[in-house]
């Protein structure tokens, strides 16, 4: 359950970051809200994995997730760089979340 929780929670974490871009700064009511909303749904599950799994193990994935999560949005939704640095880059971010799943008991 906890590995589920923090899953969502970088789901969310890529939402709030995504609502914030929206928000230009604060000044739009309602992205404002989602991003607000999303970020405390996505600190209160990160919070509850952490009950379960280690400290660095549940902090990674949930900025790995977001970190990816928010580079895939930029390109599909945003229009932002997809050079094949940029792609590595996020292949490599990919690469150490599988290796701290793998390496953490439980």
């Amino acid at each position: 359950m906890a590995w589920l929780a923090l899953i969502v929670a970088g789901i969310l974490e890529v939402v709030w970051a995504y609502s914030m871009k929206l928000s230009h700064g604060f000044t739009r009511l309602t992205p404002t809200l989602i991003t607000l909303s999303t970020m405390i749904a996505s600190f209160a599950l990160l919070a509850h994995a952490m009950r379960v799994l280690p400290l660095g193990t549940a902090y990674t994935i949930w900025t790995g997730i977001g970190a990816v999560g928010a580079f895939l949005v930029g390109v599909l939704a945003l229009g932002e760089s997809a050079s094949p640095l940029r792609l590595l880059a996020a292949a490599m971010i990919i690469g150490g979340l599988i290796l701290m799943k793998v390496s953490t008991p439980g």
